[in-house]
């Protein structure tokens, strides 16, 4: 996990990106964000940010770095966040509206992040 420190700029910038656009469509969507779920979306966002940085640095050289980047937030999305979506969201039986809110609002965020990381640069750990 030493890529998290080699690039805990660009980790914790992208982060605050998701949390301003997850504030922004809160507010949109005209719920109120206690302190609680806050501090718990800072945590959530950078770990979320970590994992995502870990992708793109060792996403394959097939295309181009932005390719890789936002395509890596993409499958990322649609292989792990999209599912989770639906299931728990159907569980809880949120409407397709909720669901579909959500959904895009995380590939919204994750593509904005992707991009932020690859912007600013990832330095990939040694002897990798």
């Amino acid at each position: 996990m030493i890529y998290i420190w080699l690039n805990i700029v660009p980790i914790l910038a992208a982060t605050f990106a998701g949390l301003a656009i997850g504030y922004g469509w809160a507010r949109a969507a005209g719920h109120k964000v206690s302190a609680g779920v806050a501090l718990a979306s800072l945590i959530a966002e950078f770990w979320l940010t970590a994992i995502l940085a870990g992708a793109v640095i060792l996403a394959p050289d097939q295309a181009s770095a932005w390719t890789m980047a936002m395509g890596s937030a993409f499958i990322i999305w649609v292989g792990f966040v999209l599912p989770v979506l639906v299931v728990t969201l159907g569980v809880r039986g949120a409407g397709v509206r909720a669901t579909a809110s959500a959904a895009g609002y995380w590939l919204v965020t994750m593509l904005v992040q992707a991009a932020l990381l690859q912007a600013m640069g990832l330095v990939p750990p040694p002897a990798a």
